[in-house]
């Protein structure tokens, strides 16, 4: 009997004492994780924003594929919402704050614990580089949790992991997502035609984007300088290619409504391109994919047995970067003339 009471003491002496330790741990808690990211700031931050977009890379939903979840009819920007039920019980999560392209602030509430703050940090690094924060924090750690958090050896290594894992995974998924593109043959078409403003250059396919960039910027500056109204999208006419290495002479246009004659020292000439009959065929995803287009396109000309008129091929871009940073909303229309 004595030893019974002794045993049953020192089982109560342990618990008091395990009980102490827990609750003397701390109350506060600041859990983050970052990563820097391959792709433009607003594309990163649009597909956080919206809750609707987190299935694909969550790592709750990884690790409990039956996750159940419910979305309202709100799901972005303050007031969106989510919530789902697994086999830890029932959870909800709210945007309380949002700053386009830099910060998020959600609320995170599980049945059996107080609500707790989630926040996400947007960093420009460049026009296709996003330095992602994400973490978690509370100032009201209840004392289940205390022990949870004690046994997974503490907060830090309980929540880091997971948060982590989705951040490596919304990288993964924002990449798979931006590549997406598609080819579309649009067969023969009627082009209008009309003058246009341009700048020749010779460049290589390492460099053409730095090409395009600066002759564009110089055009539209010309332009507004000159009160000079576009009418049309931006548009490159390849002058010459090298088959052997990809170098190339192109110039890029911008469409107006008359003829100038530009005698100054700019370099921007007026060119003109006659209503002719052309083989069209568009590209919507990154320019990475307009030598696969162009392929396609020279294929179809086989095919339809299609001769090239003298004119040169040219592009016209129906979206810019700048208009839509998400490589995979970039429309491309190509033209070949072609002989009647």
């Amino acid at each position: 009997m004595k030893a019974f009471k002794f045993i049953l003491f020192l089982l109560l002496f342990l618990v008091l004492a395990s009980s102490s330790y827990v609750a003397v741990q701390p109350n506060s808690y600041d859990v983050f994780r970052k990563r820097t990211i391959s792709a433009p700031v607003s594309v990163v931050y649009n597909t956080v924003e919206d809750f609707r977009q987190w299935e694909p890379w969550s790592p709750w939903k990884e690790k409990e594929p039956t996750l159940s979840i419910d979305y309202p009819e709100k799901t972005a920007g303050v007031g969106g919402s989510y919530s789902w039920t697994g086999k830890d019980g029932k959870g909800t999560m709210k945007t309380l704050a949002a700053i386009a392209n830099d910060s998020l602030l959600q609320e995170l509430k599980f049945e059996q614990f107080p609500a707790s703050q989630v926040y996400w940090n947007f960093e420009y690094k460049g026009p296709n580089t996003t330095e992602v924060t994400w973490g978690m924090k509370s100032d009201d750690v209840p004392f289940v949790l205390k022990f949870f958090a004690l046994i997974s050896g503490g907060m830090d290594n309980m929540i880091g992991p997971d948060y982590e894992k989705g951040l490596e995974n919304l990288d993964a998924h924002l990449q798979k997502q931006m590549a997406i593109y598609s080819i579309e043959d649009n067969g023969i078409i009627d082009y209008g035609g009309g003058f246009y403003l341009y700048i020749t250059s010779s460049t290589t396919p390492e460099n053409i984007s730095l090409t395009m960039e600066k002759n564009y910027a110089a055009l539209y500056n010309y332009m507004n300088v000159n009160a000079i109204e576009s009418n049309g999208n931006p548009m490159s006419i390849y002058q010459y290619r090298n088959p052997e290495d990809g170098s190339m002479i192109m110039s890029c246009g911008i469409p107006v409504r008359q003829n100038y004659s530009i005698k100054d020292a700019s370099g921007i000439l007026c060119g003109y391109i006659p209503r002719t009959k052309a083989l069209k065929t568009t590209l919507k995803g990154n320019y990475k994919n307009l030598e696969e287009a162009w392929t396609t396109s020279y294929q179809n000309m086989t095919k339809m047995n299609l001769r090239p008129s003298k004119l040169k091929p040219f592009e016209v871009y129906l979206t810019t970067p700048q208009e839509n940073p998400n490589p995979a909303h970039w429309i491309t229309e190509l033209f070949i003339p072609v002989l009647n």
